[in-house]
Parts: C-alpha cells; structure tokens; sequence
C-alpha cells in the first residue's frame, strides 16, 4: 500500500521527511544526523542516475528519465513529505524536482555547497569555510553528525565495563584511511604508530577504532599495539563504540582524512589531536583553520592535552535554523 503523508499546511513542525542521496555514507549520515536532530523519522531515498545524466549534475537541473517521480520504483516518488533533507551532487537536481511537483509544498534542505548557488534549496548549510552566502544559507564551523550531546551524556553516564576498566588518561583514537586528497604512507604509518606507543608507553589507554579505508599494514600494526597493553581495538564486528569511546576519553586523536569524523570528535568536549597522513585538500586545511582559532585542535604526535572545552556541535544549530524556516514556509502556504 502506498503510503499517504498528512497533507495540513498549517503544522509549524515536519511530520515526515526523506533524506535524499546517492548513498554514500557521509552524506546520508549527516542528513540522517539533522533528521534526528528534528526528532523525526526519515525515509531513506537514494538515486543512481546513470550517464550521461549523471556526468553534468548538478547543472542544467536534469535528473535520469528513468527516476522521474512517476517511474516505476523512482526515489523520489509521491506522495511527497513535508521535508526533504538531501546532500550530494547527484542529488541537487532530485531535489529541485521535488521542490517542482509538489508545487511548492515539500520545504527542501540542502547540505554542502550544490554549486549551482543559494537557489537551489529553501535552506542550505556550508561549513565556514566555504564561500556561498545568501538568505537561505546557513554556515557553522563543522558539519552534522549523529552524536548528540544527549547520547554522549548517556554513554558517559553508563561506560561499558571493559572501558572503565582501563587506565587512565583514556584515549579515543579515530582511524580513517586512504581517500582521494590522502594516503597513509609506511613512513606516516611509522610515525602514527610511534606517536600512539608513546602515549601507551606514558600508561594512556587506548580505545581504537579503524574503518573500511583503513590500509591493511595499518590495521595490522594498530591491532598489534592494542594486545600489547590494556588498550580496546573494535574489530569489525557488531555496531562501532565511537560514541562510547569518545563519551568516555579524556582526549581524542583523529586522522585528518575526514571531515566528518574530526567533527564527530569535535562534539565530545575533549581536546582534539590531528594525525595528518600524506596529502591534503585547501578545504580541509581551511577546516581545521576555523576550528583550530576556537583551541579545539591540536597537532599529533606532539603533548597529549587532557583539558576539556566547549564541545563544538552544529546539528542542533541547523536542525533549530530548519525548524524556523519550515514554521515560516508552512504560515506562507496556509496564507495563499
């Protein structure tokens, strides 16, 4: 049975609401972050235009035939929410033909520049570093996340008993990988493993997580470090402990080849240390720029800083900038 959405235009709050993308993992996981936020339920929408439609998104606002709102199995297929959270380039032009066909209804969010300018949402969020200005942008110094300050609370308030077992300071260690402006070298792989054994061999414990990017030798010689002390190593298997590792660490070391997972870190009030692998983008050095002028951040390896700070999380931000524009949309539609 196909779903019908309330169809009021007076509520000042999103009843439903999909999070549009191409499916990859960080940008429906930020879209998902400020659905949460928003304390809504979203469905998850993915489109895969082929080529050539693909080749020039998001200019020329064109999306594949195939996945018009009419098609059979089209991601974007009515009835239409009141909210659409969408992040992504192929997902711009979706987005716009939702905006469309639900003659105005559906207010749409955008997250990251589309570069196609402030137009192309009723609401856009860009990190600071990023030039787009307008109305309807919104600019905070790190990007949404799933890790809100309650569920931080919460993992703090109830640590897993294999993490209040280790010694202290605790260290939350972030690993990512190779990506297309980075790669982990053996000469940054020596030098990331060093650093991290001397704050075991200074008596830290280490909480370590690794992910799907991580380099093999990489994964081999953190796995190695974690049995040769009281440290924790997630292996793969079972849902991620980032949010308790970094609810109970008393410092964080992150490597600087995402920006989502330096700003997840961000969030937990704890002292930021940035591992930088071979490489780099002008966007992320601009990014860790912005943060680094709060005192969030610090370089790794080098003193291991245990102080707490005002946690720096944006999602509540956005998800509040939403709320308010949506209330005004909603009033503008009730009033013709």
């Amino acid at each position: 049975m196909t779903k019908k959405y309330p169809e009021s235009k007076t509520a000042q709050e999103p009843a439903t609401a999909w999070v549009l993308t191409d499916g990859k993992a960080g940008d429906e996981t930020q879209c998902l972050a400020v659905a949460e936020a928003l304390g809504i339920e979203a469905e998850r929408r993915r489109v895969a235009p082929r080529a050539p439609w693909s080749w020039v998104m998001p200019r020329f606002g064109l999306i594949d035939p195939r996945e018009a709102p009419l098609r059979p199995g089209s991601p974007i297929a009515p009835p239409f929410p009141d909210l659409v959270i969408a992040s992504g380039r192929r997902a711009v032009s979706y987005l716009a033909r939702v905006k469309r066909d639900s003659f105005g209804r559906t207010f749409t969010v955008l997250l990251k520049d589309p570069r196609t300018g402030a137009k192309a949402a009723d609401l856009i969020w860009v990190p600071e570093h990023d030039s787009l200005r307008g109305d309807n942008v919104i600019a905070t110094a790190s990007g949404p996340h799933r890790f809100s300050q309650a569920r931080l609370d919460a993992a703090r308030a109830a640590p897993r008993l294999e993490i209040a077992t280790l010694p202290r300071p605790r260290v939350a260690v972030l690993i990512g990988g190779d990506s297309r402006n980075h790669r982990f070298t053996e000469e940054d792989i020596a030098r990331l493993i060093a650093g991290l054994a001397q704050l075991a061999g200074d008596g830290a414990g280490l909480m370590i997580t690794a992910s799907r990017r991580t380099p093999p030798a990489l994964a081999q010689a953190l796995a190695g470090l974690a049995q040769n002390g009281p440290h924790l190593m997630w292996d793969g298997r079972g849902d991620n402990p980032m949010l308790d590792y970094l609810a109970n660490a008393d410092a964080v070391v992150v490597t600087a080849d995402s920006a989502n997972m330096v700003g997840e870190a961000l969030a937990s009030g704890r002292a930021v240390h940035v591992f930088h692998p071979s490489g780099g983008h002008r966007k992320f050095d601009a990014f860790l720029g912005a943060v680094s002028a709060r005192n969030a951040v610090h370089p790794f390896p080098g003193p291991l800083k245990v102080t707490t700070c005002e946690p720096i999380d944006s999602t509540p931000v956005i998800a509040e900038a939403i709320r308010r524009r949506f209330a005004v949309h909603r009033a503008a539609l009730a009033s013709g």
